[in-house]
C-alpha cells in the first residue's frame, strides 16, 4: 500500500511564522483598547522615532532598533493577516523548501528590514505606523520568481520539485513574460489590500508601497546568496 501523502505539506518554518502572526493577532484581540494601542505602537515601525520622537512613543530608543523586525509581527486586522498568510503559503513555502529553515528566516527578516528602511527614506519623520509582514513576503515572492516557473512535478509527487529547479538570472527573471504578467497582477492586489491604514491620534496612515517595493527588490537581488537548491535536513514537512 502506498504511503499516504501529508494533509498539510507546509515547511515547519513557514508554519511557525504563521502561528506567530496569528498568535499576535489573537492576543491583541483579547487586550483592552488602550493596551492594544500601546502594544501596536511598541511593535510598529514609526519613522518619527528617528526624527526626535522616540521618547514620546512606547519603548523609547529600544524600539527604534527592535521595530525594524517587530513591525512584521503585528497587523491591521484579520483580513490583513490572512492575505499575508495566503501569499506566504504560496511563495514562502517554496523558498523555505529550497533554502532550509534558518536561511529562510534570515532572508525574510532581511527583506522586511529593507522594506522598513525604504519606507523610512521616503517618510522620514512621519508619525503613521507601518505594520505587517508584507515587505518580507514581497521578498519571498521575488525570490520564488527566480525558480518557481522552472519547477517540475516528479512522478508520484504532489508538490513540484522546487529544490531541483534551475535558478534564473536577474535578466531572465525580468524579461520572462509570465513573470511580468504576474508582477502586474501583484501590483494591482497591492493597490487594494496593501498595508491597511491605521488611525492613531487622529492621523491616517497610508499604504506602505515603498516598504513592499524595498522588500521585493531586496529579495530579488540577494536571493542568490541564500539559495542552495538542495534538500535540507532541517526543513521537515508537517504531516
Amino acid at each position: 500500500m502506498a504511503a499516504r501523502e501529508p494533509i498539510f505539506n507546509i515547511p515547519r518554518s513557514v508554519a511557525g511564522v504563521a502561528l506567530l502572526l496569528i498568535g499576535v493577532q489573537i492576543v491583541r484581540g483579547l487586550l483592552p483598547d488602550e493596551l492594544d494601542l500601546t502594544l501596536l505602537l511598541t511593535l510598529a515601525f514609526i519613522p518619527a522615532r528617528y526624527s526626535g520622537a522616540a521618547l514620546e512613543l512606547p519603548g523609547g530608543y529600544v524600539t527604534a532598533v527592535t521595530s525594524f523586525v517587530t513591525y512584521m509581527t503585528v497587523h491591521a486586522g484579520w483580513v490583513h493577516v490572512l492575505v499575508n498568510l495566503a501569499w506566504m503559503l504560496a511563495f514562502g513555502s517554496a523558498v523555505a523548501r529550497r533554502m532550509g529553515a534558518m536561511k529562510f528566516l534570515a532572508f525574510s527578516v532581511l527583506c522586511g528590514v529593507a522594506g522598513a528602511l525604504t519606507h523610512l527614506l521616503f517618510h522620514y519623520g512621519d508619525m503613521a505606523p507601518v505594520v505587517g509582514a508584507s515587505a518580507a513576503i514581497s521578498g519571498q515572492m521575488a525570490g520564488a520568481l527566480r525558480f518557481i516557473f522552472g519547477a517540475q512535478r516528479l512522478p508520484g509527487e504532489r508538490t513540484p520539485d522546487f529544490i531541483g529547479a534551475p535558478l534564473m538570472s536577474l535578466r531572465q527573471t525580468l524579461t520572462d513574460k509570465r513573470i511580468v504578467a504576474f508582477l502586474i497582477f501583484w501590483l494591482a492586489l497591492n493597490a487594494y489590500f496593501g498595508l491597511s491604514a491605521i488611525k492613531i491620534a487622529g492621523e491616517q496612515g497610508s499604504i506602505a508601497w515603498e516598504a513592499h517595493i524595498g522588500g521585493f527588490l531586496c529579495g530579488l537581488f540577494v536571493f542568490g546568496a541564500f539559495d542552495r537548491g538542495k534538500p535540507a535536513e532541517d526543513e521537515p514537512r508537517l504531516a
